[in-house]
């Protein structure tokens, strides 16, 4: 018979040491055995009494990465789809008009006159100040994110997604606030048709919202992730 192996040397050690009496033996027959394998396997810090064996942790390990991947990809299609959106649709207030097809000016209007959007029917000076931003930092922005979100594991992206979250946020607070409280039919010198019914101002604030929420969870993901804080905390050391 060979010498016991690693694991099993305390359980063998331990049956050294029971009373001549029988007693030990007895109390091994009654349960004790389970008992005394439970706590030379804990000692040891393995085996099936231990905490830090099984399966959870290697299928947390495996989900965490999973669970990242399916969110930097819903962000790259986000910023992916916005660049036709923002080149087609919103620059049309700032840019020239006949860079534009008709049929792109016609779209505009027609989402306009439809959804009644008051914002893109006359434009405000306010509103149109956002839009010079949308052009000078945000749509340079889209390309580089798209790529960072679909590629994956690009820790870099990490502190100009946060600045372009919250400039985006806080951007849809006086526009979203707009669509909700402001009366359109006593606004001085507003020629257009805006929302009136509680159901024409929710279906305007819908079209504007996932421009409010996702940029919300890029910021709640860019702080939160460990994946990407860590690499923050291992520049500043």
């Amino acid at each position: 018979m060979g010498a016991p192996c690693g694991e099993c040397r305390p359980l063998s050690t331990s049956l050294l040491f029971l009373p001549a009496n029988g007693s030990g033996l007895r109390g091994l027959r009654g349960g004790g055995a389970v008992v005394l394998a439970r706590e030379s396997w804990k000692a040891r810090g393995a085996g099936p009494f231990s905490h830090n064996g099984g399966s959870r942790p290697n299928r947390q390990k495996m989900g965490a990465p999973a669970t990242r991947r399916c969110v930097e990809w819903l962000l790259g299609l986000y910023f992916l789809t916005h660049i036709p959106v923002t080149l087609f649709l919103d620059l049309q207030a700032v840019l020239p008009r006949e860079l534009y097809p008709v049929e792109f000016r016609n779209l505009l209007k027609w989402y306009a006159k439809e959804f009644k959007d008051p914002l893109l029917q006359e434009l405000p000076a306010w509103f149109k100040s956002f839009l010079f931003c949308e052009l000078v930092f945000q749509l340079p922005f889209f390309p580089i994110a798209t790529y960072a979100f679909l590629k994956g594991s690009c820790k870099w992206i990490r502190t100009p997604a946060i600045i372009y979250s919250v400039h985006t946020m806080t951007t849809l607070i006086p526009i979203l606030s707009t669509f909700l409280f402001e009366d359109f039919s006593k606004a001085s010198g507003f020629k257009g048709q805006g929302p009136e019914t509680l159901h024409e101002r929710l279906t305007l604030v819908s079209v504007y919202a996932p421009y409010l929420l996702i940029p919300f969870v890029l910021l709640i993901f860019m702080l939160r992730s460990p994946y990407y804080k860590y690499e923050e905390k291992r520049k500043k050391k």
